[in-house]
């Protein structure tokens, strides 16, 4: 399931997100990467430590603590700390799958990688090239959003990040951990989410269609989450 999520930071955020990239430090992005991305990652990346990485993460997971799509579409457990890299010039990330597990130094603990983000931090005018490209069953969808929006896609997809041509691609990024694995079963609950807030806004919280399909959402949640 592929999810764009509009707006997920203000522009404002955008441009203070950008300022402060601007005087950071970046370093080879290989550094995060497991051995099959190692080879297929060119890029440039902030410190996973570095104190501006760690204030931005805090601005980018509490948006995503008031974003209603991101919260009906992964369903959130366990966010992993955004992480922030830039592609400029000849730069790309070949086909690749990410990691399963990821390790939160923070929190000292492990987490499965069910849902992966993109979140632009550059306008699509900024830059040629850079798309990031996912393989579903429907082929590839290829993804180049508005700066402060966000991609949201299955983690155990392959996709890669064309070369830049021109410009400089700036994003975070980050995974999820679901409380609900199967992705299947996600997009299942997020088109009922969806179908629930039509009905409701439609017919009132009251009326028994709404309250049918709201029951059987949340028990299907029941039976599918792990906590």
């Amino acid at each position: 399931m592929l999810i764009h999520v509009p707006g997920v930071l203000t522009p404002e955020q955008v441009a203070h997100c950008r300022e402060v990239l601007n005087s950071t430090e970046w370093v080879d992005g290989r550094v995060t990467a497991g051995v099959q991305s190692a080879i297929a990652k060119n890029n440039l990346q902030v410190p996973e430590d570095a104190p501006q990485a760690q204030a931005l993460g805090q601005i980018i997971l509490q948006a995503l603590g008031a974003n209603p799509t991101f919260n009906a579409a992964a369903l959130p457990l366990r966010v992993f700390p955004p992480l922030f890299n830039r592609y400029d010039e000849g730069m790309g990330f070949t086909a690749h799958v990410d990691n399963t597990i990821r390790y939160i130094a923070g929190a000292r603990q492990r987490m499965r990688t069910d849902v992966s983000s993109t979140l632009f931090l550059s306008e699509p005018g900024d830059y040629d090239g850079g798309e990031l490209v996912i393989e579903d069953s429907y082929g590839e969808q290829r993804v180049k959003l508005a700066a402060g929006d966000m991609a949201l896609y299955p983690a155990d997809s392959l996709h890669r990040v064309e070369p830049v041509t021109r410009g400089s691609r700036w994003a975070a990024f980050f995974w999820t951990q679901s409380m609900v694995r199967d992705d299947s079963e996600r997009a299942l609950l997020y088109n009922f989410d969806r179908s629930i807030t039509l009905a409701r806004a439609e017919l009132g919280d009251g009326h028994p269609a709404v309250l049918g399909i709201t029951s059987t959402y949340h028990n299907l949640l029941r039976k599918w989450a792990e906590l």
